[in-house]
């Protein structure tokens, strides 16, 4: 019995990956966008190795992670590679092991901390990929530099020899109703084009990170490049 629930769980999966692509592919051409830009980062917060694996069979190639004990936990037992990106909130102590574990940190959000990622690449003898994260919605329970401040610490960020800003990222507040949540992604995706066009000092702005499992179509018609997915690929996550 076990075992048919965990084929069948496995199974799940790859037809929810399927199903997402097919929306984003859908979504992508409504925006007259090209589908294969869209980058599908799989949420894999309390997702098991075995699960992971079967994801990334099934075409994921980035697995997102909130906590950098997690994985490092689950990476030594992934078989299968994949790039692996830091989406959570990142404290300073552990900005070494994220350097050697992940091949990008999106939620930088603070000098400090992107002080601290350059220092510890610099040792590693790494150049490391990040993103800005924006509290586009000023909600006081999420991480992120707020709109305003943006622009200011992505010039500081790039400063660091070590640290690359490669974009943005950002988590709207949730609203059943995704229309509601347009304009924070408009909002997001003219900072986006405003910083890409003054060409910044050590800024190559690829990549704009937002949408998840309920709004990620909405997302990519307002210009997201890069969505995360967890429920919508894994299921529920079991608290």
């Amino acid at each position: 019995m076990e075992f048919q629930r965990g084929f069948d769980e496995l199974f799940l999966i790859e037809e929810n990956i399927k199903r997402i692509s097919y929306k984003i592919h859908e979504s992508a051409i409504k925006a007259n966008k090209d589908p294969r830009q869209i980058i599908l980062v799989a949420v894999t917060k309390t997702v098991t190795p075995e699960k992971i694996d079967k994801a990334i069979e099934c075409g994921i190639k980035v697995v997102g992670e909130n906590r950098v004990q997690e994985a490092k936990e689950k990476k030594e037992k992934v078989k299968n590679e994949a790039q692996w990106h830091m989406i959570g909130h990142l404290q300073r102590n552990k900005v070494k092991y994220a350097v050697e574990l992940f091949s990008m940190i999106q939620s930088v959000d603070d000098f400090e901390l992107a002080k601290e990622i350059d220092k510890r690449a610099k040792e590693k003898n790494k150049i490391m990929d990040v993103l800005i994260q924006v509290n586009i919605g000023n909600e006081i329970t999420k991480s992120g530099i707020t709109y305003d401040k943006a622009e200011e610490l992505i010039k500081n960020v790039a400063s660091l020899e070590n640290v690359k800003v490669k974009g943005l990222m950002a988590i709207p507040p949730f609203c059943e109703n995704t229309e509601k949540v347009r304009p924070y992604f408009q909002k997001m995706y003219e900072l986006f084009l405003r910083i890409k066009e003054k060409k910044l000092h050590n800024t190559q702005m690829e990549y704009l990170s937002m949408g998840m499992t309920h709004d990620f179509d909405v997302a990519i018609e307002e210009g997201a490049n890069m969505v995360r997915i967890g429920t919508g690929i894994f299921g529920e996550r079991k608290r």
